[in-house]
């Protein structure tokens, strides 16, 4: 890992996932986690999963000691900007290092899950579900 602590702070990464879009980045520090300006355990409501689900693309390289996570989320719900941030992390450290790619890939946490919500269609109450049918 190169020590050049002032091109981590020029870097950042994206991650999208439903609705939600997290934009990351990485200050040297020792593992905290902000959220829109909030300590990450606020935000997400002192959900244990939630920080494990952030965390784990650190962990599996033995960083997450060394670089506390800012993110700027908005959109969906908890879940969605916690995965949303956790695919920012792993794009971030496959920036910084490119055998890094080579150890988070197998563990899937550089694939974007797309699926989005689908869209009403006209004559359907929502996406697929239609009026209730009326024989007589």
């Amino acid at each position: 890992m190169n020590n050049n602590f002032e091109s981590i702070l020029d870097k950042k990464a994206v991650g999208k996932r439903k609705k939600s879009i997290a934009r990351v980045t990485f200050v040297p520090g020792e593992g905290n986690i902000i959220i829109n300006k909030i300590p990450g355990e606020k935000y997400l409501q002192y959900n244990i999963t939630y920080i494990a689900t952030i965390k784990d693309p650190l962990k599996k390289l033995k960083l997450d000691k060394q670089f506390n996570i800012i993110a700027n989320v908005n959109g969906g719900g908890l879940t969605g900007q916690t995965e949303a941030i956790q695919l920012g992390v792993a794009r971030l450290l496959c920036q910084l290092e490119k055998q890094n790619r080579l150890s988070l890939k197998p563990f899937g946490f550089l694939t974007r899950d797309a699926r989005i919500k689908e869209r009403k269609k006209y004559g359907l109450r929502k996406a697929r579900k239609a009026p209730q049918y009326s024989k007589r």
